[in-house]
């Protein structure tokens, strides 16, 4: 890449206005970053390749000797392959802040801490049958939520009081080296905050909150699906202050054993014998909502499927109903006694030339196929 053009390097067109450069410098030097490719030396030049040209192409100055000149006109206009702070060195650490979490370059800002360490919101899974899913349903909920330990005030910290975090000196970052660069990270200690539990509380063997047991009653809606999640207000963590997160609850759903949901859809496998598909046939068979009828065409095939519309599960979303999909599976005897044989000899004569149509395709080819030997 560092034989390439300013303008290859960033992928970019040479009328590329100043938004669109910065837009491709700030992909490429994600892509190239030497945290996301350790011990790649190659993604390490192009990411020196990417920002030398970021520096040039978003400055209008560089940029205009770049298009007359080239590189060789650069030389003595500052441009050495370097970080200038009229360059990428502000756009870089914002990128460091996207990848990062906050980390940049320099000491950065020491992020506020809450008086309390654990989150609000919490979650959990419900297992409901088929039909609650389908139809609904008004279930009770059993779960535990935290709230915050008194004596620490949800800090986990003996009487409340926290010390200078001793891995990033209260800094609330930590300094790391890559390659040619330096750059900052959020303390994992303290997570930013500069401070650090260094007693427990007792009350709370330093978790900082106690567990408490709740129950309530929630409706479900009608078409609720596998892995949805619901929100219930208000029912979450509660913190110091009285104010309490929200209950996010994870649905997981038991199959049935004959309708299959895929979506909105539903299907159902329907086994017929094979002289109902030789003869066609009409039958009832059980819907999500009560009977249907089912015809079915001589000759159908096995597996084919037939549909009914608007049959399915209704959309938790308000989108009208999935449909009801049958698959047919065709079933033979698993044996024939002397009389039924007859039978189906009788009728296999009775179709004539029609019974046997591998007769026709095959025809020609028994010949065909010895004269490939001789």
């Amino acid at each position: 890449m560092t034989d390439l053009c300013y303008y290859e390097i960033l992928e970019v067109d040479r009328s590329a206005d100043k938004s669109t450069v910065k837009k491709a410098y700030r992909k490429m030097a994600m892509k190239y970053h030497p945290d996301k490719n350790p011990g790649d030396t190659e993604a390490e030049e192009n990411f020196k390749a990417v920002n030398e040209a970021y520096q040039v192409l978003s400055d209008q100055e560089k940029r205009a000797i770049y298009d007359r000149h080239g590189k060789a006109g650069l030389e003595g206009h500052g441009q050495g392959g370097g970080f200038s702070r009229g360059g990428g060195f502000d756009d870089l650490g914002s990128i460091f802040e996207e990848m990062f979490g906050g980390g940049g370059f320099g000491g950065g800002r020491q992020r506020q801490r809450k008086t309390y360490n654990y989150d609000l919101d919490t979650e959990i899974e419900v297992t409901l049958e088929f039909n609650e899913a389908v139809f609904g349903c008004n279930t009770e909920l059993n779960y535990k939520y935290k709230t915050a330990c008194k004596p620490c005030k949800g800090s986990g910290a003996k009487g409340g009081k926290l010390s200078t975090c001793k891995t990033c000196n209260g800094q609330g970052q930590v300094h790391m080296k890559q390659g040619f660069m330096t750059f900052a990270q959020t303390c994992p200690h303290c997570e930013g905050t500069g401070q650090a539990v260094s007693a427990k509380c007792p009350s709370c063997n330093g978790a900082g909150y106690e567990e408490k047991n709740e129950s309530f009653k929630v409706d479900i809606p009608e078409g609720i699906n596998h892995g949805n999640r619901i929100r219930v207000g208000n029912k979450g963590n509660i913190a110091p202050d009285g104010s309490r997160g929200d209950l996010y609850i994870v649905i997981n759903i038991n199959d049935d054993k004959h309708f299959i949901r895929h979506d909105d859809d539903i299907y159902l496998e329907v086994p017929l014998f094979f002289t109902q598909i030789a003869l066609g046939d009409t039958i009832k068979i059980p819907g999500l909502r009560g009977e249907l009828e089912l015809k079915i065409p001589t000759n159908t095939r096995d597996k084919e499927q037939i549909i009914f519309k608007n049959e399915g599960v209704q959309s938790v979303n308000g989108y009208g109903k999935g449909n009801f999909v049958v698959q047919i599976k065709i079933q033979y005897p698993d044996k024939v006694n002397s009389e039924q044989r007859e039978l189906l000899e009788k009728l296999q004569q009775s179709f004539g030339i029609e019974s046997k149509p591998h007769e026709d395709i095959f025809e020609g080819m028994f010949t065909k196929v010895k004269s490939w030997f001789k």
